[in-house]
């Protein structure tokens, strides 16, 4: 299971948010090289970075922060927020992000993940960010009627990456993952799935790898930087090769 520490970006600032709510965000650095510098040196074998004001706005606001960290890093980037279009998705891969995301685009516009994975195949991985069991998207402010479970069969066939599934009500909340909501999805489909959302400490590490042993990675961001969860800890433990 690939620990993967996680950088939103809003404003030019690294940022966390409680359940994908924009006014309600904690700063915790206004450098974020700086902070996925640290995240390397400590052992992340890659980074889960997101432009919060692209996932709003429908277009991408940190290419110039984005380019500077894929630049200056070894390790693999994946990169999401606001990519709703091949020129956009192109942009990212040009200036060498190794996974992009798309997350509205795979609830709107499933024919443009299909392109794109007929173009990047393996490269293209979806998001989908469930509240109350329903897909939301344009960054958590919409709710469809569309269950994840339809966006996967909607997407058969096509050769993803992965996918990564958020429980929103457990967004930066520090409760602990959605098991049984994981453990339906993994049973869905044979795509790796990366989950984020509610890892408080190595605790609910260690429950989700042994309740769902299948999920590929698991995305972590406020236990981190509230110092609530040792990387180097959780990297020794439950993925020791890394390391």
């Amino acid at each position: 299971m690939t620990i993967i520490p996680a950088i939103d970006l809003k404003d030019g600032r690294c940022v966390r948010l409680r359940q994908g709510d924009l006014n309600a965000e904690t700063i915790y650095s206004d450098d974020p090289l700086k902070v996925a510098l640290e995240w390397e040196e400590q052992g992340a074998e890659r980074l889960h970075l997101v432009d919060l004001n692209g996932a709003v706005n429908g277009k991408p606001s940190h290419m110039k922060e984005v380019r500077t960290i894929i630049s200056e890093l070894k390790i693999p980037i994946e990169v999401g927020g606001g990519i709703r279009d091949l020129d956009t998705l192109n942009a990212y891969f040009d200036m060498g992000a190794k996974w992009v995301i798309l997350g509205t685009a795979a609830v709107k516009e499933p024919k443009l993940v299909k392109e794109a994975c007929t173009r990047y195949p393996n490269r293209v991985i979806i998001s989908l960010d469930a509240k109350d069991g329903y897909v939301a998207s344009q960054g958590w402010i919409e709710q469809s009627t569309i269950t994840p479970l339809m966006v996967l069969d909607d997407l058969a066939g096509c050769s993803l990456a992965a996918v990564v599934f958020t429980d929103i009500s457990r967004d930066g909340m520090k409760t602990g993952p959605n098991i049984e909501a994981i453990q339906n999805i993994v049973m869905s489909t044979e795509t790796p799935i990366i989950v984020s959302g509610g890892i408080s400490s190595i605790d609910d590490l260690r429950a989700l790898h042994s309740d769902v042993p299948a999920v590929a990675g698991v995305i972590i961001g406020k236990a981190l930087y509230d110092g609530n969860l040792d990387l180097r800890e959780a990297l020794r433990e439950l993925n020791p090769d890394s390391l």
